[in-house]
């Protein structure tokens, strides 16, 4: 996208509404769909090739923050901050940008098992019933960084595709599938039967550590929601229960499900080198 030299805008494809006597938010109209926001969730959006983007909508600062991720073809329309401040749902951290998208094309339990057959260390997590979308969002992003295959979630009992998944993830909801399914129990005893993942559920109460039990091999963690855990079902369909070591003396003996997938995952990436 070319550059006025002169006073180091962008131009081109970048639209400015025209002045009027209407407030910014009475210019801006967001239409239904599914509104990713946030620089780093929108830039991973716009690089996904497997995303249709079909409006972009910024401040003229978050645009340059996303210079060289924007797709040809795509128009960007501008808007005040103020705009999306009273637009967007209230408290919604949108850093000035706000992209609509249609949802990432589905990924099945068959495509995971095919996936990993070319990976001998891979690892999924498996969440049950964990209902947060920050929580789950918070586990893409580790995931996505500490270079898990993906994430299973229930088809119910868990949070829609949105863009304060998105944002909390900040990028990993491009990078690492989330997949859903109807049954976790069946599900990951599929993996186990088509792929050879060993299944390991994440219970506080469980005698051996994650660190013991891991073997470097293809590993499913499944790790239930606060306060109630796994489900009977699922912490039976496990292979061994195991937990992470709490050291500390004070009130604290548990931990976010976020921050508990994303110590296990690294405690496993640990064991690999």
């Amino acid at each position: 996208m070319s550059k006025d030299h002169r006073t180091n805008k962008p131009k081109g494809r970048f639209f400015r509404p025209q002045r009027g006597t209407q407030s910014p938010s009475a210019r801006l109209k967001l239409a239904g769909g599914l509104w990713l926001f946030g620089l780093h969730a929108v830039r991973a959006a716009l690089l996904n090739p497997e995303r249709v983007k079909k409006r972009l909508i910024c401040t003229a600062e978050a645009l340059r923050a996303l210079e060289g991720a924007l797709p040809a073809g795509l128009a960007v329309e501008a808007t005040e901050r103020a705009a999306l401040d009273a637009t967007l749902p209230t408290g919604t951290v949108h850093q000035g940008v706000a992209l609509l998208v249609e949802p990432l094309p589905e990924v099945t339990v068959g495509d995971i098992a095919r996936s990993a057959s070319l990976r001998p260390k891979s690892v999924v997590l498996a969440l049950d019933q964990v209902t947060d979308p920050h929580n789950v969002g918070a586990v893409l992003r580790s995931a996505a960084g500490l270079g898990a295959l993906a994430v299973l979630i229930t088809d119910r009992h868990a949070p829609a595709e949105t863009g304060t998944l998105a944002k909390a993830a900040s990028g990993g909801l491009e990078a690492v599938p989330l997949v859903r399914v109807v049954n976790l129990a069946r599900a990951i005893l599929e993996l186990k039967a088509e792929a050879g993942f060993r299944l390991l559920g994440l219970d506080a109460a469980a005698e051996t550590t994650l660190a013991a039990a891991a073997k470097g091999e293809r590993t499913l963690l499944v790790l239930g929601s606060e306060g109630e855990g796994m489900r009977r079902l699922v912490k039976e369909s496990c292979d061994q229960l195991v937990r992470l070591p709490m050291v500390g003396s004070g009130p604290v003996d548990s931990l976010n499900v976020s921050n508990a997938a994303a110590i296990a995952l690294y405690e496993m990436v640990r064991l690999e080198d």
